[in-house]
């Protein structure tokens, strides 16, 4: 059993290297074992993505004749609209039109009102386009008082806006999709993007601070980069700029377990009713939709705002880990409540919004092989609290506190509890095999 475990974790390590990390859900990889020489790629980095119809005839037609597009479940562009000529406009391209009530002037102004509303930690509100509502949810931590005082806001809004007390708590995801680990927490890299100069991991802010050093081991002995340029509350990104410089080869595939991974091609804005996969460390690849968009959640910390609403699973341990689709990023995991046996729902950080903001460029696969980048584009269920995490197993508890607990490296009210690379592994993997499967089966052009 010694010598199994042995040549286990010498494979994973060899798959790491540094910056590669390890294959257990969803961090960058150097490589992969299955690795082409060439990159098999399903989209074009430089192709827009395929949902994009309902959004460019939302963004055509303007906030005070639309509420909002998605995709149904036939795949079909749907976009709301509030007067016949929008309507006939919509098919006259090939959609499919809605006739709906309020417009989305009418919601984001609604999302405004919420805003300015004292803040109630444990609630988020998203726009749900499908039934033309703003859906304000509290979660187990809100008090009574506290939710009888936002439904008397929300009842000021107008009807459309729709309470819910939902179960469980919202939790920031900390730890990680391939770990990389600091007294600032354990989390997960989500993309390798770059400036042009220096090569970065982008990853969720709440991670840590800047000044964070981050290791890719749970002995702090293979050091792989610092935390810098993050923004939380607010949004939820951060860069970590490796040590090396680079990213190295395999700097466009997201690791998927099983020794597999996806070759990243672009980046896009998600779409409702987009059918999208996320992977992390502790509950591997798994899939769901996008069910809203600018979302916004309370948690203890402050306030994040436009993120993606989806109702795919995530567990403490998924934070900071890539959602993507067919191979173009979309999001990193940010937080949200329920876990992968009730299921639940999970906030991505809007990846086109990071890149624009870092002033850094996706690594993405090109056509003819190895890497590019890819421009960044225009911005277009207790307490909610990050730092749930996985205790310390199979290793020494006093040698990983003594080599993390360098000052620069320690982050308020957050101290990393390393999980058992072995048992990642071990059980982890097993645990996705059906959503890996369903990834391959669904976006088989990507999978290598």
């Amino acid at each position: 059993m010694r010598h199994a475990r042995r040549r286990v974790v010498r494979r994973v390590t060899r798959l790491a290297a540094v910056g590669g990390l390890l294959l257990g859900g969803a961090m960058v990889t150097n490589a992969v074992a299955s690795e082409p020489s060439a990159p098999v790629i399903g989209v074009p980095f430089t192709a827009p993505p395929s949902t994009g119809e309902g959004t460019d005839l939302v963004s055509r037609l303007g906030n005070a004749r639309t509420a909002g597009s998605w995709i149904d479940s036939a795949g079909r562009p749907v976009v709301a609209v509030t007067d016949e000529e929008a309507a006939a406009e919509v098919k006259r391209a090939g959609a499919q039109a809605k006739m709906v009530r309020h417009s989305m002037s009418d919601l984001k102004s609604a999302a405004t009102t919420l805003r300015s509303a004292p803040r109630v930690a444990g609630t988020s509100w998203a726009l749900d386009y499908k039934s033309n509502q703003v859906v304000v949810r509290g979660d187990s931590t809100v008090s009574a008082s506290d939710w009888s005082r936002m439904t008397e806001v929300a009842e000021g809004i107008g009807s459309f806006v729709r309470m819910e007390r939902t179960e469980g708590t919202f939790t920031t995801r900390l730890n990680g999709a391939q770990p990389i680990l600091s007294t600032a927490g354990r989390c997960s890299a989500g993309f390798n993007v770059t400036d042009g100069k220096s090569d970065f991991i982008l990853t969720a802010g709440h991670c840590g601070p800047d000044g964070s050093v981050w290791f890719a081991d749970d002995r702090g002995r293979q050091q792989v980069g610092t935390s810098l340029r993050g923004s939380f509350p607010g949004d939820d990104y951060s860069l970590v700029k490796y040590d090396g410089g680079r990213a190295g080869k395999g700097a466009d595939v997201v690791a998927v377990g099983d020794g597999k991974g996806v070759r990243i091609t672009g980046v896009a804005d998600a779409e409702v009713g987009q059918k999208i996969f996320r992977s992390g460390s502790t509950s591997g690849l798994r899939e769901g939709e996008v069910t809203a968009l600018n979302a916004t959640v309370n948690y203890p910390e402050g306030t994040v705002t436009g993120l993606i609403e989806t109702n795919v699973c995530a567990e403490p341990g998924d934070s900071g880990g890539p959602m993507f689709a067919d191979g173009v990023a979309i999001g990193l995991t940010s937080g949200g409540s329920g876990d992968c046996k009730a299921g639940g729902t999970t906030f991505f950080q809007p990846v086109t919004k990071a890149l624009t903001e870092l002033g850094v460029k996706l690594i993405v696969a090109k056509s003819s092989g190895g890497t590019g980048a890819a421009p960044a584009p225009s911005a277009s269920p207790g307490a909610a609290s990050p730092g749930s995490s996985a205790p310390i197993t199979g290793t020494d508890v006093s040698t990983v506190l003594s080599r993390l607990t360098d000052p620069r490296n320690v982050g308020p009210g957050m101290l990393v509890i390393a999980g058992s690379l072995v048992a990642l592994v071990a059980t982890r993997w097993i645990r996705a095999e059906q959503d890996r499967k369903a990834y391959r089966q669904y976006y088989s052009a990507t999978w290598g």
